[in-house]
C-alpha cells in the first residue's frame, strides 16, 4: 500500500494542523456540504458521514456508491473512536512497528477497518470531538479526499493552515 510518502509522524502533523477552533451541528453539516459538493462535482461513488461523539449529523450516499459503504464507515468509526486518531494513521503506524492492529487493540477486522477514510474531528479547546468517514474509494483516495474537505472547511471560515 502507498500513502504517497506519508509517515506516521507526517499523519500526526496532518492531524494537529487540521485542528478546528470549535464543533457544533452546524460546523458538521457544512463539513459534508463541502464533502457532498466536492464528491457530486467529481462524479465520486462515495457514502459519507460527519459524527458528533456517538450522533450522526450528516450523511449522504452518492450516485455510485454501495450498500457495503456502510459496513466501512461503521468499521472505520470504531477506529477513530477507540484511537482518536485518523485510520490511515492507524494502519501506517502498525505497518512502520510491524504488529498486527487487530490483535494489539484486541477487536477483530470484522469489525475494526484499518482503511485510509476515517479521520478525526479534533477542536482545539476539548480534543476529540467527532470523526469524518468517507468510503467508496481505493482507501488513500478516501483519506485524502477527507484531508480536501476539512482544509476546505477550514478555509472558508477563515482558520488559516
Amino acid at each position: 500500500m502507498t500513502t504517497g510518502g506519508l509517515s506516521s509522524a507526517d499523519l500526526l502533523r496532518e492531524e494537529a494542523t487540521l485542528q478546528l477552533s470549535s464543533l457544533a451541528n452546524h460546523d458538521a453539516i457544512e463539513i459534508g456540504k463541502i464533502a457532498t459538493e466536492i464528491g457530486i462535482e467529481r462524479k465520486l461513488p462515495i457514502a459519507l458521514e460527519v459524527r458528533i461523539g456517538d450522533w450522526v449529523v450528516y450523511r449522504a450516499c452518492l450516485s455510485g456508491s454501495k450498500p457495503e459503504n456502510d459496513s466501512w464507515i461503521n468499521r472505520k468509526a470504531r477506529v477513530v473512536e477507540l484511537k482518536h486518531h485518523s485510520t490511515m494513521y492507524e494502519r501506517v503506524k502498525a505497518e512502520e512497528t510491524e504488529i498486527d492492529w487487530h490483535i494489539e487493540n484486541g477487536v477483530t477486522n470484522e469489525t475494526h477497518a484499518i482503511h485510509g477514510g476515517g479521520l478525526p474531528l479534533i477542536t482545539k479547546d476539548s480534543g476529540f470531538a467527532g470523526i469524518l468517514l468517507i468510503s467508496g474509494l481505493p482507501q488513500v483516495e478516501d483519506h485524502l479526499l477527507g484531508i480536501e474537505v476539512l482544509t476546505e472547511f477550514l478555509a472558508r471560515r477563515g482558520e488559516v493552515l
